[in-house]
């Protein structure tokens, strides 16, 4: 246990950053999550905004170094770069199916 004042007070923001940063992370895994379930079976609109959700956590979660910002950006590719299979294989598909 601490025993100065000042080691007291780091404890309790210790805490406080330690339950804010959980619950960020949470959002974003929880984010993520919904939008690999959109985009199994979703439309793509959908899909869209989900990813534009999940984009704005990861950047506002590496603004404030809650996760790395290349981690950040590493996940936004991923999902950028399945959103756009999904919008080429929606726009290639009514093009050949009539």
């Amino acid at each position: 246990m601490p025993h100065t004042r000042n080691a007291k007070k780091s404890m309790r923001k210790n805490e406080k950053r330690r339950l804010l940063n959980r619950a960020a992370k949470s959002a974003i895994r929880t984010q993520l999550k919904k939008f690999a379930a959109v985009a199994e079976d979703g439309k793509v609109e959908d899909l869209r905004t989900e990813y534009n959700l999940a984009a704005r956590k990861l950047d506002k979660a590496a603004a404030k170094r809650v996760v790395h910002p290349n981690m950040a950006a590493r996940k936004k590719s991923q999902l950028a770069r399945l959103l756009k299979e999904k919008e080429t294989a929606a726009n290639a598909t009514p093009a050949t199916a009539p």
